[in-house]
């Protein structure tokens, strides 16, 4: 399941997030508002709830959040943006991955969650 994330996440919402995959979640960050959408197969899942949202496309960027190492990681197909000079699937510019950092373990980081069978 598909969550925003506006303020630090609770257990449930980690487990929901982690329902689809089991060892990561899929995100779709927004590094103006400081908010992230994380869940689902897809990064393109996380960028449409962000989307539908109010985010704008500018801003979003897809990463992968790896709750038993606490690492974010940063490739997603949605990364891929000539106009934001981001010619691949990773996020090339440093001042963006910090950012996503920022957001993503002010928001993720420490979270426990409910064991499923998958993890």
């Amino acid at each position: 399941m598909i969550e925003i994330i506006r303020t630090r996440a609770t257990s449930e919402q980690m487990t929901s997030m982690l329902e689809e995959l089991g060892v990561y979640v899929k995100l779709a960050v927004d590094v103006e508002q400081g908010i992230l959408a994380g869940g689902g197969e897809l990064h393109a899942d996380c960028e449409k709830f962000l989307l539908r949202d109010g985010s704008r496309q500018s801003d979003l960027w897809g990463a992968d959040w790896y709750p038993f190492s606490q690492t974010v990681g940063y490739e997603s197909i949605i990364n891929i943006r000539a106009s934001a000079n981001n010619r691949s699937m990773n996020v090339e510019d440093p001042r963006i991955r910090s950012q996503i950092d920022e957001i993503v373990y002010r928001l993720l980081g420490g979270v426990q969650w409910e064991s499923t069978g998958m993890l």
